[in-house]
Order: C-alpha cells, then structure tokens, then sequence
C-alpha cells in the first residue's frame, strides 16, 4: 500500500514515513502544500496523510482541490487544530479522518489500516431501503431516483445507516464504525452530521427515514 504523507515538520514527516515502512507501506513525502497537491494528483495513493498548516498551499485547500477533481482516495488530516469548529471544517471538506496532534503511533496506524479497510469495502452492491438507494462504488445517492450531493463523511454515516436499518446505532457505536472514535466528546459532531445529512436525505420527502431515539442515538426507519 502506497502512502503520501503532506507534513511540513521534517521530524514529523519522518518519524510517521519510518514507522509506517515498518508496517510494510510504502510512503513518500512531501514538505509543502503546493508539492503535495502535486504529487497526489498525479500519482496513485491508497492513502493521503495530511496536514492542515501548510506553507505555499494549506491542507484545507489541498481537499478541496482534490475533491472537485472527483478524487476519492482516503484521506486523514493531522494537524494541531482541535476545536469542534476544526474538526467539522476538515471533515466538511472532505477529509475521512481527523487525528489531532500530539499523537501516539499506535493510533494513527489503527487509522490509517481502519481507513484502508474502509476502502477497499467501499466496492460492492447497490444498498436499497424504501425510496433510498446507494451506489458503494461512487458513492452516489438517490431518493425517489432523485440524486443528492453528499460529501465524504455525510456518505460514510448514511451508508452505516443503510448497512443497519431499523437498528437503535447509539453515539458511540456510530464513532466507533464512521470515525473509529470512541470518546464522548466526539458525539456533538456525530449530532451535527446527522443533521447535515438529515437536511439533505427527509428534506422535502414524503416520510422521514432517519429519527432521533432520544437519550440513546439514531435509527434509518421507515414511519408508520
């Protein structure tokens, strides 16, 4: 598996590229944000490390790019920023993950491998449940044959939903398989992105799929 890591501390970038040769990926570098963009756009990653302060072009901008260029390689962003406002601007934009500087090793391995499993389980049949529909393959999502934009991790939380409809999914079971969080002060931005997608999946439709269990999390259910 090929890893480009974009960090500009070199004692950074070189601690993460010699422990992750050690679990066998190969990595390469970059020390800016403008060589970063580059190299990501014009190589094949199986995963993109990111840091969010870059000079010449930073990690929000780089997402950005990326994403409108369509693409969907994962990516997790590093970087010191750590306010909820930070988390949701990453994720927002596209990141799949957010790990929050200073990190241990061990965590940011358990992520990289948790994002590369999602990845490669992100092929197979289209998901079905009552008007709404699922392509795991791009990604793509219809109501009633209608497609609906969604970004990067509104699309990871709605196919959790879809891959377990009529089940309660607490807080913490939806950190835990979207985000691979399981701490309780991740659960507001859990609450927010239920909203976002919320907004865009029962804005408008006849009935509602997705409800609050109140006092314990979510279900993708059908009304009575």
């Amino acid at each position: 598996m090929k890893v480009l890591v974009i960090e500009d501390e070199k004692k950074v970038a070189s601690f993460i590229k010699r422990g992750l040769e050690e679990e066998k990926f190969e990595v390469q570098t970059a020390l800016d944000g403008e060589e970063g963009l580059s190299m990501a756009l014009t190589n094949n990653y199986g995963l993109i490390i990111l840091d969010w302060m870059l000079p010449k072009r930073d990690g929000i901008n780089i997402l950005k790019e990326l994403r409108a260029q369509k693409h969907i390689t994962p990516v997790l962003m590093l970087t010191a920023k750590n306010s909820v406002e930070d988390i949701v601007t990453g994720l927002e934009t596209g990141s799949d993950d957010y790990l929050v500087k200073p990190f241990a090793f061990s965590e940011l391995l358990a992520r990289v491998r948790a994002l590369i499993r999602r990845s490669e389980m992100d092929r197979g049949a289209e998901l079905r449940f009552a008007d709404l529909k699922i392509d795991p393959v791009t990604h793509k999502v219809w109501r009633n044959e209608e497609e609906i934009d969604l970004t990067a991790k509104e699309y990871g939380l709605l196919e959790y939903f879809m891959r377990n409809p009529n089940q309660v999914l607490t807080r913490n079971m939806i950190a835990d398989h979207v985000w691979d969080y399981t701490f309780d002060s991740f659960t507001n931005i859990i609450d927010v992105y239920v909203n976002y997608l919320r907004k865009k999946i029962d804005k408008g439709a006849p009935s509602k799929l997705i409800h609050t269990v109140r006092g314990v999390g979510y279900i993708l259910k059908e009304e009575n």
